[in-house]
């Protein structure tokens, strides 16, 4: 049996990330996907932040909300998915701020 495949994009404080997976000719895989982004609060009143994930052109989530003032906040998204033969993978991550600096913007995929 081979390695599991580990995948991985770290987008740094960029506001669009994305994670291609190429497919696998003969077997079918499962990953688990994480998608972090973390920001910290700005001058302006009332900081936000969101986060939106497609999976394959499809949107499997999004989230906004207002920033904590104390440090650094985030929103993570993770999901088990399975990857038929021969289908690739791709997981593009897109940031929104108001008032808010990105700091970290990472996606993974881990096979399980």
């Amino acid at each position: 049996m081979s390695e599991p495949e580990r995948w991985r994009v770290d987008a740094a404080d960029r506001a669009i990330a994305r994670l291609d997976v190429p497919p696998h000719a003969s077997r079918e895989r499962e990953f688990e996907i994480d998608v972090r982004f973390v920001v910290k609060a700005g001058a302006g009143r009332q900081p936000q932040h969101g986060l939106r994930v497609l999976v394959n052109g499809a949107q499997e989530w999004a989230r906004r909300l207002p920033t904590q003032r104390d440090g650094e906040d985030s929103l993570e998204w993770r999901q088990r998915l399975r990857v038929p033969v021969g289908q690739a993978l791709r997981i593009q991550a897109l940031t929104e701020v108001q008032h808010a600096l990105r700091l970290r913007l990472v996606v993974s995929a881990v096979e399980e």
